[in-house]
């Protein structure tokens, strides 16, 4: 396809843009966003995301981009639970798009698409990030083995092998998560995300942070200087064992808390290097437009093949 509409749907937000079938690069003037509120009904979940997509859409067509009956492949990078393959949504217990329970994606969302030739692919967005950090990476220094994670809200992560998300083997953890694996006295996603932060600057400093960890960052006080150092020591004690047994080469790292990495980075690369684990680290800031790379290219034919009878319904 010579246009690809990639959308990366987050737990507030909704972001759209169009993408060069053959470049793979979002085109100028094609990318829109805007907040959502997850916990509100079907109807205006779906008309919200319609809204956005349709703005790219009218671009598109404004600027002749796509022939008059040409087919526009739209691709999700979409949040879990969800069966990628058929494009059920399956959000239950998880206080985000409940409302989408069992619910056909396609179906329902082609009622408010201002443009109805369209097909639409989902991939988990832990792996659309992977994979768009990959395509993103310098030329002639391409990794292979990859491990992409988001530190934000959650803790999301892929493992790529030539940019193909890999979730199942002897290398790498059930499903190629790490969010729900044991840590410390807990899960890995309640010492990587926004609210350990959180917990951990109330237990510091007896305040509260409202803005969440660009406020703490933004202090540069002792205290601070702490947090993000132990938060260096917990990701490199819980990542050293999954980078060992998968080999991997380059670790990117992306969402809200990788604004930061002024504090945390040196901490990190010290940590590996002195467990002798040779690795790149790469930080990248635009993690929804990453996104939205890595959802594109599941209209990549070769990479389509590889992964369509793969994909991972959790």
């Amino acid at each position: 396809m010579s246009i690809i509409i990639g959308v990366d749907v987050g737990g507030s937000h909704i972001s759209s843009a169009a993408v060069n079938g053959e470049s793979f690069r979002i085109l100028p003037e094609t990318y829109f966003g805007g907040a959502v509120d997850c916990m509100a009904s079907k109807e205006i979940i779906i008309q919200k995301w319609a809204e956005i997509i349709n703005q790219t859409i009218a671009v598109i067509e404004e600027k002749k981009l796509i022939a008059e009956n040409e087919t526009i492949g739209i691709a999700f990078s979409m949040p879990g639970p969800f069966q990628y393959e058929s494009g059920i949504a399956m959000f239950k217990g998880n206080n985000k798009y409940e409302a989408l329970f069992n619910v056909s994606i396609s179906e329902e969302l082609l009622k408010y698409l201002s443009n109805k030739n369209v097909i639409c692919r989902f991939l988990n967005d832990a792996s659309c990030f992977g994979v768009g950090s990959t395509i993103q990476q310098v030329p002639n220094l391409e990794h292979e083995k990859v491990i992409a994670i988001t530190l934000g809200t959650g803790f999301g992560a892929t493992f790529l092998d030539d940019k193909l998300p890999i979730t199942q083997g002897l290398n790498v953890p059930n499903n190629g998560c790490l969010w729900d694996k044991p840590f410390e006295d807990d899960i890995a996603d309640n010492y990587f995300s926004t609210r350990w932060f959180l917990k951990e600057y109330e237990s510091a400093s007896g305040e509260i942070a409202t803005n969440g960890v660009k406020e703490i960052a933004g202090l540069e006080n002792p205290s601070t200087a702490k947090i993000f150092d132990s938060f260096a020591d917990n990701l490199t004690s819980f990542l050293s064992p999954y980078i060992i047994s998968f080999d991997a080469d380059l670790l990117v790292i992306g969402g809200n808390i990788a604004k930061s990495y002024k504090l945390f980075l040196t901490k990190l690369e010290e940590n590996f290097k002195s467990r002798d684990i040779d690795l790149t680290i790469s930080i990248v800031d635009e993690t929804e437009q990453t996104s939205i790379l890595g959802s594109s290219y599941l209209y990549n034919d070769v990479f389509w093949e590889r992964i369509k009878n793969e994909l991972p319904n959790f």
